[in-house]
């Protein structure tokens, strides 16, 4: 149904604007007579298409490829007894419908000849020219005489790596098996199934990520006939009954009309049916579906700014349900989505659904990256303000002497190039890509150099460390996410910072504990590529305890430890730390009473000039005195305490106690107390706790002959090599 808005008197209509009909070819007339271009009428629908796209467009080369095609495949017989040439002409209408540039058409045209004819790559070459000879090439199968079982998946890399630098070979991919889909009931039911499956585990995926919408749903619908028949059946029953029924959605486009139209806004408003998936899978999420659950109502207006107009109306005239409300215009999809969607409940209480786009917007979004055309085509003019030519800020990759490199490629496809290099096996890379492929949804983190890395939803630490530092993350042992210490299995969200802590030693490696944190296929295929290659280090590295970062008022672990070093470090012991002491703080503070004995808390470790308080103690016969900052003076406040005046004394000496976070390495401790003692500072205790991913934790009680030197012990010991904090302590103990 479809409404203007600046026209009063045009009548609502079911359907408006023509959304694209992908199911228009038949059989192909074959030697029919000429139409006015000089064209075949086989080829006549394809030039109509394509001139209503490009009215420029130069037919000449599609006449040539045509006339290749038909002469090449004459003779040959589709299994549905069709000439063979009637499926490179529908592959062609598909993407012709769809705004292909002329260069896609005529590799469409000539998609199966190298494969299935005489015709060679080089005779292609010859008459058309490299672009549509590197297309033809990339949709080329490999032959199941050389490759065996390997043929599929090897197939789908080679396309995927020519995708990579050239994204229109996947737009032939995905137009030739949806061309394929429609046409698979002459098929044997288990082979029909087999295909349906590799469609919707591979293909449907792709066609999301690359944007191309109207290719992905009509593919969705034919995978869920096959594969879920009974479902399918009922569901049609629903839409077939629902369309018999009150049409809310139309009422409520005219309304929308109207209102619009009285705030001066051009725009045309349209009701889009949802496709039979899209109603299954809202009649899982909300049971009993209503009228305005069979489709959404489309809003197409000339510029950004009117989107948001649009949107500000809606809310005004009618009850916005803010839950639905996103904004895919200031925060593009990575597959170059943009629009508005919102829910407003009409005036019969019925909830609809709308979305809000500019007339460019919607083109990309049915169209996907086949709407961006020939990506080695100098940009006529500077892009208009309604997005990138991309939501994720493309990737290429650095490019070997004469490759191609798309200059539009995609952040998740420049990943997914990369982590096949590593896959060499068809198996693991067909498993492995399925899997890569199911993640259907992307964050962006950021690096604390400025720069992004696009992301699966659910990434951890792990795959930030190797998709930004490769398998020098091997390394890694741990993160800052956000400034703050964060574990390896630490989950990222959408817009945090994150940065990788790589320890100096190259020779440690990652703990299979590591795969249980790993999302995306480069993380895996590198942990279980070296867990593999190190299989004696793997067995003596048992899972590393998962490092928490600690609260500033938890309590270390007691007793003197020793630093352990991981297997493959120097095993020999480092120096026994200094044994622990329990004798008394030396009182360096004057409480108001002259005869209380005072004693610093060893939970904070206070020192001249720390601003201080004291808490009677013992019926007041003792004081203690805390930094001001001691959670346990929050603690007793809370309590009732009553604290008393303190102030520092003539005594230069003090007492302290520092925490340190460093990267586990041989001579660590001893290079530590070194610096230590270079500050003329005694050790009174010492704990080391057990490496946790190869981080330890060093917490010293030192003396020092004057407060003042304090922070130049604490630059020290931050200057030792994989040392990154050195703190104060606070909160460690417990009792006062």
């Amino acid at each position: 149904m479809s409404a203007e808005a600046t026209s009063p008197g045009t009548p609502i209509r079911r359907r408006g604007r023509p959304r694209i009909d992908l199911r228009r070819i038949g059989r192909a007339a074959l030697f029919g007579p000429v139409s006015r271009d000089g064209l075949p009428d086989a080829i006549a629908h394809v030039a109509e298409a394509h001139r209503a796209h490009h009215p420029d467009a130069d037919l000449t080369v599609l006449h040539r490829a045509y006339l290749l095609a038909e002469t090449s495949h004459r003779g040959q017989m589709r299994k549905s007894g069709e000439p063979y040439i009637t499926h490179p002409l529908a592959v062609t209408l598909i993407l012709a419908e769809l705004g292909a540039e002329t260069t896609t058409l005529t590799a469409s045209l000539l998609h199966d000849t190298v494969e299935d004819t005489e015709v060679t790559l080089d005779q292609v070459r010859e008459q058309f020219g490299e672009e549509v000879c590197y297309l033809v090439d990339g949709v080329t199968k490999l032959e199941k005489v050389d490759y065996g079982a390997a043929a599929e998946p090897e197939t789908f890399r080679k396309m995927l790596v020519a995708t990579g630098d050239d994204v229109r070979v996947m737009s032939i991919k995905l137009a030739d098996r949806l061309h394929n889909m429609r046409t698979l009931g002459v098929m044997r039911p288990e082979k029909q199934a087999r295909i349906a499956k590799v469609t919707r585990d591979v293909l449907i995926p792709l066609a999301e990520r690359l944007g191309v919408q109207a290719l992905k749903t009509e593919l969705e619908d034919l995978v869920f006939a096959i594969l879920h028949p009974e479902e399918y059946a009922r569901t049609s029953e629903l839409i077939t009954g629902a369309a018999q029924g009150p049409d809310p959605l139309g009422t409520m486009a005219g309304q929308i009309a109207s209102v619009l139209r009285e705030a001066g806004i051009s725009a045309e408003v349209q009701v889009r049916p949802r496709h039979f998936v899209s109603v299954h899978r809202a009649r899982i999420k909300r049971g009993e579906l209503r009228g305005s659950d069979f489709g959404r109502v489309l809003v197409l207006v000339g510029e950004d700014a009117d989107c948001y107009a649009v949107l500000g109306e809606l809310h005004t005239c009618f009850t916005p349900v803010i839950s639905e409300f996103k904004d895919f215009i200031a925060a593009p999809k990575f597959n170059l989505y943009q629009s508005l969607h919102t829910a407003v409940v009409g005036p019969d209480g019925e909830v609809a659904e709308i979305l809000i786009r500019t007339h460019r917007m919607h083109k990309v979004a049915e169209a996907g990256v086949v709407a961006l055309g020939n990506p080695y085509a100098p940009d006529p003019a500077p892009r208009s303000a309604e997005g990138p030519r991309s939501a994720e800020t493309p990737q290429p990759a650095e490019p070997a002497d004469g490759e191609r490199a798309d200059p539009t490629r995609p952040g998740w496809l420049s990943r997914l190039l990369q982590w096949q290099r590593s896959a060499p096996d068809p198996d693991t890379f067909w498993t492995t890509l399925r899997a890569d492929l199911a993640q259907d949804r992307e964050i962006t983190v950021f690096r604390t150099d400025g720069g992004t890395l696009g992301l699966p939803a659910g990434a951890s630490c792990v795959d930030a460390a190797y998709a930004q530092h490769g398998n020098a993350a091997h390394a890694c042992i741990g993160a800052r996410v956000n400034g703050r210490l964060a574990t390896l299995s630490t989950v990222l969200k959408d817009g945090d910072t994150v940065q990788p802590l790589i320890a100096e030693d190259a020779a440690s490696g990652p703990s299979p504990r590591w795969l249980d944190h790993a999302r995306t296929p480069a993380a895996r295929i590198a942990i279980t590529g070296w867990l593999e290659a190190h299989p004696q280090a793997a067995e003596a590295h048992p899972p590393a305890a998962e490092v928490h970062p600690r609260a500033a008022d938890s309590r270390p672990r007691t007793g003197a430890g020793q630093q352990a070093a991981p297997a493959d470090r120097d095993p020999r012991p480092a120096p026994p730390a200094a044994p622990r002491t329990a004798r008394a703080h030396t009182a360096t503070a004057v409480a108001g009473r002259p005869d209380a004995f005072v004693r610093l808390a060893g939970c904070c470790t206070p020192v001249p000039p720390d601003e201080v308080t004291g808490f009677p103690v013992r019926g007041g016969a003792a004081v203690t005195v805390h930094r001001l900052e001691c959670p346990a003076v929050a603690r007793m406040n809370a309590a009732g305490r009553t604290p008393v005046a303190v102030s520092w004394g003539d005594e230069q000496a003090c007492r302290v106690t520092l925490v340190a976070e460093s990267f586990g390495r041989p001579r660590l401790l001893a290079d530590l107390t070194e610096a230590i003692a270079g500050a003329d500072a005694a050790v009174i205790s010492a704990t080391v706790e057990p490496p946790s991913e190869q981080r330890v934790r060093h917490t010293y009680t030192l003396r020092l002959p004057d407060a003042a030197g304090l922070p130049a012990l604490m630059r020290a010991m931050r200057e030792v090599p994989g040392v990154y904090d050195v703190s104060r302590a606070k909160g460690l103990s417990g009792t006062h």
